[in-house]
Order: C-alpha cells, then structure tokens, then sequence
C-alpha cells in the first residue's frame, strides 16, 4: 500500500515538474511562430492558438504576421541631369515565409538594418536613371492647363507660355520601379515587399537657389497670363459697355425727337385752332409776347410809328 501511494505521488510530482518545465506554448492572434530544437527548425506555426512543445529542448521564436513599415534615412542622390536631391522614403512588407525570415536573419533587427540597406541601393539606382522632374512630379497636368490650345491662340499666351519638361512615368511609376528593383534581392530573405513610397523629396543646398529663381519666373510667368487675360476680358466688356451706352443714348434721342414732334404738332394744331377762331386775338396775344421779349433787350425807343407797336401806341389799340 505504501509502494502504491509513493509510486502515486511520483507521478503527481513529475507532472508538476513536466508542466513547470512548460510544455505548451500560445500563438496569439496577428504572430507567427518557428520551433527549434538544438538550433534546427522542427516546424512552424502561423494560426493562432493552443500549442505542445518539448521542454527545454524546443524554443520558441514569435515574429509578427501584420504588415510592417520600416522608414528609411535621407540620403543625398545624384539624378541623371547630375542634380543632387535628398530623398527619405519609407516601406511597407510583411513576413511570408517565417521558416525562411528565420534562416536568413534570425531577429527583426537583422532584417531591418538589411531591408534599409536593400531600399536605399534600390531607390539610388531608380533614381540615378531618371530625370529630376520624374522624380518630383507624376503628371503632365501643368503642361496641360498653361500650355492648353486655347490659350496659345493668344499671340502673347503664346510668347509667355511656360516651358515644362514632359513627364513620362512619374514618381508613382518610379516608386512601383524601386520596390520591383527591391524584390529581386529580397524575394529568397522570405519577405513580402509590399511598396516603397518617397516621403519626402528636397533640394540639395547647392541647387535650391536656382530652383527658387526658376519657380519664381514660372510664377511671374502665370501671374503674366492671368493678367493680360484679365486685360482682354476687361477690353472686351468695355466694348460691350459702350456699345450698349451708345444703343441706349442713341434710343433716347429717336424718343425724344419723336415726343418733341409730336409735342410741336399738337402745339401747331391747338394754335392753328386758335387763330382760326379769332385772328385778331391771335395777333394781339403773339405781339404781347414778343414785346415781353424784345423791349426789356433795348435801353431806348426812338420811334414807335410802325406796324410792330401797333398795340402799344396806336389809338386803335386803346
């Protein structure tokens, strides 16, 4: 009975031990795992959950299975016009084969001092084969708005037009070149290089100078041609501005020619009623106002012995 118990508690104590040895491990949601034994893989797991493993003999090596960005140093590159530009760009990948990312570079450090070493070399051949304005811009869309066939039917817009090198591929055409020029070296490291895209692009010291001056001409240059499109448009509305006065004035006078002839006939009718009416009236009242116009004119009257004083002086007039 007593060899039973002892035997009983043996075994109770060596699953203690054996579960404080650790024999099961966990893979947690978004990780990755590689199993060695002895410094040799025995097997992988990349789902999360509930795993056995061997005491002391197995280790457990846990890597991320999320995409991972690595951002890179600026450094100083010479484009093919032999143009120095800093260029910082940064990178997204992920592990796909966490056996292989194992073999080649056992930590995250290692792979990432080699990633950025791979990045730069890529991003300095892609950029040493192409011009400055591949690089710095991904459109032809200023070309096309100032250099547009309708405004070089302008004389002047067509002197002042802005000359702009044409873009051929673009920086989105070249970051898709760096990453493809990347994966060759990365494609046996058990990497997924997903993309590499320039953060940022800036002009050397020597070279930033001239590049203001020139954006500053480019500027004076549109300012140009906005104003002398504003002066046409200007001269254009003044025409139609005095064109529309001289319509309105040119109205207004046939109006009121019309209003005084009508006005004068209907005077000349009233009065040819009048005179018809009475003569003797008619004369008496024309030469009351014709004397109310004329006397006040002359300081003195000689002679009134005329026809024109006949109904100031005369006794018929009396």
């Amino acid at each position: 009975m007593k060899k039973t118990l002892g035997i009983f508690i043996g075994i109770i104590i060596l699953i203690v031990v054996f579960l404080l040895l650790g024999p099961f491990y966990i893979v947690q949601e978004g990780t990755q795992v590689v199993i060695t034994r002895m410094g040799e893989v025995v097997g992988t797991k990349t789902n999360a959950g509930l795993y056995f493993k061997i005491p002391i003999l197995d280790v457990i090596n846990t890597y991320p299975k999320l995409i991972l960005s690595l951002d890179g140093d600026a450094q100083k590159l010479q484009t093919k016009e032999n143009q120095f530009i800093f260029v910082d760009t940064t990178c997204r990948w992920k592990i796909n084969d966490v056996k292989l990312f194992y073999q080649t570079f056992k930590t995250l450090d290692a792979a990432y001092n080699r990633i950025s070493d791979v990045i730069d070399s890529a991003t300095r051949t892609i950029v040493s084969q192409n011009r400055l304005s591949e690089i710095v811009r991904s459109s032809n869309m200023l070309n096309d708005k100032y250099n547009s066939t309708e405004n070089l039917e302008n004389d002047y817009l067509k002197e002042t037009a802005i000359e702009i090198e044409n873009v051929f591929k673009g920086r989105r055409q070249l970051s898709v070149e760096m990453a493809d020029e990347a994966r060759k070296t990365l494609e046996g490291y058990g990497i997924n290089l997903i993309d590499i895209v320039p953060r940022q692009i800036k002009y050397a010291d020597e070279m930033t100078e001239s590049v203001y001056s020139r954006m500053i001409k480019e500027r004076n240059q549109i300012a140009q041609l906005y104003r002398s499109e504003g002066e046409g448009k200007k001269a254009e509305w003044l025409g139609k501005l005095e064109n529309e006065k001289r319509s309105i004035m040119s109205d207004a006078y046939r109006r009121a020619e019309e209003i005084k002839g009508s006005a004068d006939a209907e005077a000349t009718k009233i009065y040819a009623q009048s005179y018809s009416k009475d003569p003797e009236f008619y004369s008496f009242w024309k030469s009351m106002e014709s004397y109310k116009e004329t006397i006040p004119q002359f300081d003195a009257t000689f002679s009134t012995d005329m026809e024109y004083f006949k109904y100031l002086y005369s006794s018929r007039a009396r």
